[in-house]
């Protein structure tokens, strides 16, 4: 079985965008710039932000996180999301989730202009990616990809399996697996006979926030599985996908850590790159 290393690929990603952040500077005179916003002192989102921004100064990008507290008035972000857009210096905008209720997601994503959408999240970008028009891709369904077409870079008439049918994930997997001409399969947790349609696959990308709900004899023989999860159990962080179980069908599987998390950000940095080239 081949150990899918997330943490390889996207340390290979960032070397990649170093090289042409590098280039636009010398040609542009300047780089692209990502701007973060983040709401609230959730654990989580602080160390995701901290590792993007490191990321991001790693491959040569100017960096800003702007930090509110939770109590933050709704207004006082949309405003500075307007003020953003208009900032030449800021390639990407991002807002980090999740919000606190008394502020509307829908509200916040829209207000981000579509070419400085760099999560991928805003309903342009959603509506260009399912028409098959270029769009900003959200990171984790691009890392996906990406990992998956490392290990086969010929997708013509693979059947995918997708398991989770997120915004986040699920709904932008599918258009990237059918622009490959894939045939595409969405379940979710109350699909039945899940393991019947699992067993169908010859890719299998779990995002559904179950542990270890995808067994052994769910994965056919040389079947390539992407899992998505990240799960907090009573043994520590593991994904929708029993490793153990799986490992010893599949032809590839990404670990849960150290998989899919690490392209997420790569593919942030690549998203921010796209933009600022769109721009010039």
């Amino acid at each position: 079985m081949i150990l899918i290393d997330g943490k390889k690929e996207a340390a290979s990603l960032r070397e990649e965008l170093k090289k042409e952040v590098s280039e636009l500077k010398a040609k542009y005179n300047k780089v692209p710039g990502l701007t973060v916003i983040l709401i609230g002192d959730l654990t989580p989102s602080q160390i995701y932000v901290r590792n993007k921004e490191k990321s991001a100064k790693e491959v040569g990008l100017n960096s800003e996180v702007i930090k509110y507290p939770d109590s933050v008035e709704e207004i006082t972000i949309l405003n500075k999301i307007h003020e953003l857009n208009q900032d030449d210096t800021v390639s990407g905008i991002l807002v980090q989730l999740p919000l606190p209720k008394h502020i509307n997601k829908k509200k916040v994503i829209e207000a981000i202009l579509p070419q400085k959408d760099v999560d991928g999240f805003h309903p342009v970008n959603v509506g260009n990616l399912s028409s098959g028009y270029d769009s900003s891709v959200p990171c984790t369904p691009l890392g996906c990809y990406l990992l998956i077409k490392k290990i086969e870079p010929n997708l013509n008439g693979k059947k995918a399996v997708l398991v989770g049918r997120s915004n986040l994930n699920g709904k932008p997997m599918t258009q990237l697996l059918l622009k490959e001409n894939c045939t595409v399969t969405i379940t979710h947790s109350k699909t039945k006979d899940l393991k019947n349609e699992c067993v169908k696959g010859d890719i299998i990308v779990a995002a559904v926030g179950i542990p270890e709900l995808i067994k052994g004899d769910w994965v056919k023989k040389d079947a390539i599985v992407i899992d998505v999860g990240i799960n907090k159990t009573e043994k520590g962080i593991v994904g929708d996908v029993d490793f153990r179980e799986v490992s010893k069908h599949a032809k590839a599987l990404t670990p849960v850590p150290g998989g899919v998390g690490p392209m997420t950000i790569a593919c942030l940095l690549k998203n921010t790159v796209e933009c600022f080239k769109k721009s010039i």
